[in-house]
């Protein structure tokens, strides 16, 4: 049995502090706290993916054939899937390209996670209507939320369609650098619509915008271009549910701009049925 000692014992058992140097204390927090970043950066350069390597020209050619040739089966079948409904309706005067065409807007950097998500389903949606080409593969940032995120950059590359002009403005590369600057026009729209400065930033025919991803971009996290292909030709996968289901939400409302052609594309069960939420 335990005995409560008496407070003359209680005192012996009791290391004096009274004579403490007074540096000790805080020096010891700030010990305490480097070795808390130190860890912490450690354990960051650990679990952050490593920067997936570009690939070759010839490999980007067949990735982005994959992405403009998913059967429009799968795509209807997946419907808007995962994705986050993004999209706000606007009532403005149409916005047209330089053909005279409806145009889509997109405005992001290379830099950002959500930019490189978003990507993915845009190209995939506009391969429907259009070809892009001299697309180039790389990855967002290495110190941002998501880090290295596999995408393409549209900087440099070229689209064209009969039913729609594309518009792209990458403002930063990868590292942050100034890359690519809107027009006064399209920054009026940037200013106008993005009030909270949220990119990617996406106007489609200045009928339908959104702000942000339409998915979180950890699905594509450790993930090659390729391996990020191949996901999409099973529907059952989280990439295509999230990508697919992206794409169709963009399908939808640009298929509103062009008086729903082509026909082939626009009159798919899924795009009649989101074009109905779009409103």
């Amino acid at each position: 049995m335990s005995r409560r000692p008496n407070a003359k014992r209680a005192a012996q058992l009791r290391k004096p502090v009274s004579n403490t140097p007074s540096w000790i204390v805080p020096a010891a927090v700030v010990g305490g706290i480097a070795v808390l970043v130190v860890a912490f950066l450690v354990i960051r350069w650990y679990t952050t993916p490593l920067p997936p390597k570009p690939l070759a020209v010839d490999a980007t050619q067949q990735v982005v054939a994959q992405l403009a040739g998913i059967p429009a089966t799968e795509l209807d079948s997946v419907g808007a899937g995962s994705a986050n409904n993004r999209f706000k309706k606007i009532s403005a005067s149409p916005l047209t390209g330089p053909t005279g065409k409806p145009a889509v807007l997109y405005y992001g950097a290379e830099f950002c996670p959500y930019c490189a998500a978003q990507r993915w389903p845009l190209i995939v949606a506009l391969s429907r209507f259009g070809v892009f080409s001299g697309l180039q593969t790389t990855s967002s940032s290495s110190t941002d939320i998501y880090p290295n995120t596999p995408t393409f950059t549209f900087h440099g590359s070229t689209y064209t369609s009969q039913y729609i002009d594309f518009e792209s403005v990458e403002a930063s590369d990868r590292n942050q650098n100034p890359l690519e600057s809107p027009t006064a026009a399209q920054q009026a729209l940037i200013s106008q619509y993005d009030t909270g400065g949220s990119i990617p930033f996406i106007d489609v025919g200045n009928r339908f915008e959104s702000e942000g991803a339409m998915y979180l971009p950890d699905i594509l996290a450790g993930m090659s271009w390729q391996a990020i292909a191949t996901a999409l030709s099973d529907p059952s996968t989280p990439q295509a549910k999230a990508i697919l289901g992206a794409a169709n939400l963009i399908t939808a409302a640009v298929c509103d701009t062009t008086g729903n052609m082509p026909a082939a594309v626009c009159s798919a069960t899924s795009i009649q049925a989101i074009q109905k939420q779009l409103g």
